[in-house]
C-alpha cells in the first residue's frame, strides 16, 4: 500500500475513544499516527500498520 503524510486511515480494530479512523502524520520505518476522536498520537511499526489498515482515504 501506498501511504503518505496528510493521508486519512481506516483500521480494522477501534481506539479506546471509538473512533477507527487516524491521519497519517509520519511515514517512514516507523508511523505517527493521530486519532481523529481524540487526538492521540501513536506510533507504530510499518509493518502493523499495513497488516491493521482497512482502507485509505485520501
Amino acid at each position: 500500500m501506498n501511504y503518505q503524510v496528510g493521508d486519512i486511515i481506516t483500521l480494522k480494530k477501534p481506539h479506546p475513544c471509538g473512533s477507527k479512523e487516524w491521519e497519517v502524520l509520519r511515514v517512514g520505518a516507523d508511523f505517527r499516527l493521530k486519532c481523529l476522536g481524540c487526538g492521540h498520537q501513536v506510533m507504530m511499526a510499518r509493518k502493523l500498520v499495513e497488516k491493521s489498515t482497512k482502507a485509505i482515504n485520501k
